[in-house]
């Protein structure tokens, strides 16, 4: 289960752009280009809730939005925002207590799986895969290495912070790339930000193979 960020939430979004300037936002809206209209999206880990102000500049009704935060002040926050005419339903739960198999066109997790080991993974990841349609899109955002010495400091440094507010098994960022390819994904887009320690990308889901007399 991922990290309950109640103690942190009335400083977060401050905190976040005291770090990475406004980097964590694009980064996270960067692909919401690949949106489809009149979809039915899960975000897991929304946090405050800027990302549904992003999606309803450009959506401004069509959508309906299942938004799954286990912290109950994240969520208060995210009530506040401006949803245009989508539908929001907000559910102070974690993903692993949300079970609708196959329900949805898109799931977006924002920075939400850098609170798992890779262990933990191992069950998460499926489960959540299981509530994505076949052919639908998976908008994930998180941290990465890539080798620069400073993003191994603040890599240390942002989980020794959080530790001090929440309980965090994470130490390290787990393998979230390998999850996707082994459930069949492919890679639609792919963008890095602040100095590539940031990375957003689209996945789409693999649909059933048809039979040849389906074909026909």
């Amino acid at each position: 289960m991922p990290a309950n960020y109640n103690k942190t939430a009335w400083f977060y979004d401050r905190l976040a752009r005291l770090v990475y300037g406004d980097s964590l936002h694009k980064a996270q809206i960067y692909l919401l280009k690949y949106l489809p209209p009149n979809s039915k999206i899960l975000i897991i880990g929304g946090g405050t809730g800027r990302i549904l102000e992003a999606i309803s500049a450009t959506y401004l009704a069509g959508l309906t939005i299942i938004y799954v935060e286990l912290s109950a002040n994240m969520i208060s926050l995210s009530r506040k925002r401006n949803i245009g005419n989508n539908t929001v339903e907000f559910i102070n739960a974690a993903i692993e207590e949300i079970d609708t198999p196959g329900e949805f066109d898109v799931i977006i997790t924002p920075f939400l799986f850098d609170n798992y080991t890779n262990e933990a993974l191992q069950t998460t990841f499926p489960h959540t895969n299981s509530q994505l349609k076949p052919g639908g899109i998976w908008l994930n955002t998180d941290f990465q290495l890539t080798g620069k010495w400073w993003q191994w400091v603040l890599m240390k440094g942002m989980y020794a912070f959080f530790k001090l507010f929440s309980e965090i098994d994470a130490s390290r960022f787990p393998d979230v790339k390998s999850c996707f390819l082994n459930e069949g994904y492919v890679l639609i887009e792919g963008k890095e930000f602040y100095g590539r320690f940031l990375l957003a990308q689209g996945w789409r889901k693999a649909s059933p193979k048809s039979s040849p007399k389906e074909r026909t």
